[in-house]
């Protein structure tokens, strides 16, 4: 934290010298109404306003360990995973969700690859338990050989959304076409973005 401590330090001197930023902090201060619900990967070399260029109050964001979703909870079982889908989705009415996946994805990666997980027990229920099996995220040999396991990572994303639909809050809004849901694939090494394209059933450049 040491290299970041100085700039959390002058932050608000920084918002106070500039009347634009004063005004659009006081603006937040006033409430949300983000533009997208954004499910993303825990992942530090993931920074969702970075390569989207996203300002404070445009993301609600969602951050778990491989972007997964977990399945619906029945009321009386939430999830803070379910509870920040159902918050997004009924109260702040995001018109879009995004999940996004991203290549050389270490959760992923030790799923495709059957990784001996023992001395991180909660690491290894999650993956198991939220991600789907080896053989699915990557069937044949080219598949569980790419370094980048980019072709789970979009198999991954795929599940995801359908998960998504799993939801009533998601499937009664999309059905009423007052919400949208995308899968993007964001590769670290080139900052390249993908977007499933279900006509296509591919991710293609946005």
């Amino acid at each position: 934290m040491r290299s970041l401590i100085p700039h959390a330090r002058a932050f608000s001197a920084r918002i106070s010298d500039r009347t634009d930023e004063r005004e659009s902090y006081g603006r937040l201060a006033q409430g949300q109404s983000p533009e997208a619900l954004f499910i993303t990967c825990s992942d530090s070399r993931v920074q969702p306003a970075v390569f989207t260029g996203a300002r404070p109050g445009q993301l609600f964001e969602l951050r778990t360990a491989g972007n997964a979703v977990p399945p619906y909870d029945a009321p009386g079982r939430p999830s803070g995973e379910s509870a920040t889908i159902e918050y997004a989705v009924r109260v702040l009415e995001v018109p879009e969700i995004v999940v996004c996946g991203h290549s050389h994805c270490g959760a992923v990666g030790a799923r495709v690859r059957n990784e001996d997980l023992a001395a991180v027990p909660a690491v290894h229920s999650w993956l198991t338990t939220q991600l789907p099996p080896p053989t699915e995220l990557a069937p044949d040999d080219d598949a569980r050989e790419q370094p980048d396991v980019a072709a789970a990572v979009q198999r991954h994303v795929r599940a995801q959304l359908a998960r998504l639909r799993e939801y009533p809050c998601v499937a009664e809004r999309e059905a009423a076409g007052e919400l949208t849901l995308r899968g993007w694939f964001y590769t670290i090494d080139t900052g390249h973005v993908l977007q499933l394209d279900t006509r296509y059933d591919a991710f293609l450049p946005l």
